[in-house]
């Protein structure tokens, strides 16, 4: 049984949606959810809610706005397409299509950026595991922390904790360092330890001088006096 609800507003208890409650920018304590938009479809017998034109979800303090929206309420699996912006607390995320599944496991594609405390993350496609705050971004992705910003094929890491993992074609610019450097294979230790180890084909240059070595340790400084060593 379809009903169709027109113009705007669905409220829904927690039972029957819960979007916001699931991934990276969408978990959130025990809460009613509102669904807002032009047009909003609730199948009663599939559990699947629709909703078109000017969506805006809201759960506690977690807001997802975008094109349109659908959502499973069996198997807890939603996804907003279009112009796709989600904030909460201290996270923002922009994209052209957010996934999100029961196991608090959010996937951003399309020209994603986002941001956490001091942290930014772009890339094509990003994988978010809210329980860890781990991030994976596959086909080029940049992170970016206090030290710099941090590129590779495969980037991924616990932001939390600022243990990055860059792999293939890495490179590293630390512009308060005046620094770049690269490699194929990047760890980063952040939380104050702020050390970045490049192995592979690693290089360094800091004021026209450039190291080269398989392996190299970024020692990065606030005050601008890096050093690095192999």
């Amino acid at each position: 049984m379809l009903k169709k609800l027109q113009p705007k507003k669905i409220l829904l208890l927690t039972a029957a949606i819960s979007l916001l409650s699931t991934g990276m920018l969408f978990a959130a304590e025990e809460a009613p959810t509102s669904l807002d938009g032009d047009t909003v479809e609730y199948d009663m017998e599939t559990g699947i809610i629709k909703a078109q034109g000017d969506v805006l979800m809201i759960r506690g303090d977690a807001k997802v706005t975008g094109n349109e929206a659908e959502y499973n309420s069996k198997t807890k699996e939603g996804k907003v397409v279009g112009n796709v912006i989600a904030v909460q607390k201290n996270a923002r995320v922009t994209a052209q299509q957010v996934t999100s599944d029961a196991n608090q496991h959010m996937i951003a594609t399309g020209n994603v950026h986002g941001t956490m405390d001091d942290k930014t993350f772009i890339g094509e496609k990003v994988d978010y595991f809210q329980p860890d705050e781990y991030v994976l971004i596959e086909n080029r992705g940049t992170i970016t922390s206090k030290d710099g910003s941090f590129t590779a094929d495969t980037m991924e890491g616990y932001l939390k904790e600022e243990h990055l993992i860059g792999t293939g074609n890495v490179y590293v610019d630390s512009p308060v360092n005046s620094l770049i450097a690269g490699g194929d294979l990047l760890n980063y230790y952040g939380a104050n330890r702020g050390e970045a180890i490049l192995t592979g084909n690693a290089w360094a240059v800091q004021h026209n001088n450039r190291l080269k070595s398989h392996k190299l340790t970024l020692h990065l400084a606030q005050n601008g006096k890096s050093t690095v060593s192999e």
